[in-house]
């Protein structure tokens, strides 16, 4: 049996990444991944049973970043304004700093791959769980559906940020994402949220 190295494994899951991202999930075969890592097709096969293990190990790896990310510093027994404030600078740094991971996301998210496998092994959930509950009981989160919550917390900061990585805003003209456009954004989601 080969043994694994860590560089192949990372040529072939960053030239995997790439491949999706610019030709979606039908323009990755085995056989233009390896040519693209520098490796034997048969090298892929020591790392992942097949191309439907490969996007899902792929999938959870990069939850599992983007989750770590976005817990740095963050504290659930802190204030909502501020705990949200923490989620978006790790969450727009993460992605300003990954914009690949972030695109490969989002064709993730709207495929038949996004089963979020790594939330269920993670202390992610628990932690925001905890964080939202304290936030209602204070009277700083008015409750609502999860879905709503989470579209009206994140939304305006992934477009922002995809606005960003893009570099380009409303009708094609340059954007570069500012601290004061976080803040304002920031301010106006807060102020959504909280209980009348």
């Amino acid at each position: 049996m080969r043994t694994r190295d860590e560089s192949k494994e990372k040529a072939i899951h960053d030239e995997a990444l790439k491949l999706i991202v610019t030709q979606g999930f039908d323009g990755l075969s085995m056989h233009k991944l390896a040519k693209a890592a520098g490796v034997s097709p048969a090298t892929i096969y020591i790392y992942y049973k097949d191309r439907e293990d490969l996007i899902k190990q792929m999938a959870a790896k990069e939850i599992d970043n983007l989750l770590e990310a976005s817990l740095k510093n963050f504290d659930p027994q802190i204030s909502f304004s501020e705990g949200l404030k923490i989620q978006w600078k790790n969450r727009s740094r993460y992605f300003m700093e990954h914009p690949l991971q972030m695109k490969f996301m989002e064709q993730i998210r709207y495929s038949p791959y996004h089963k979020e496998p790594s939330l269920e092994k993670s202390s992610f959930v628990k932690i925001m769980s905890e964080f939202i509950k304290k936030a209602i009981a204070n009277r700083e989160l008015k409750p609502l559906p999860l879905e709503v919550y989470w579209s009206l917390a994140f939304a305006p900061l992934y477009k922002l940020v995809e606005f960003h990585v893009n570099k380009k805003g409303m009708n094609g003209r340059k954007y570069q994402l500012t601290d004061e456009d976080l803040e304002a954004a920031l301010s106006s989601v807060l102020q959504g949220l909280k209980p009348e």
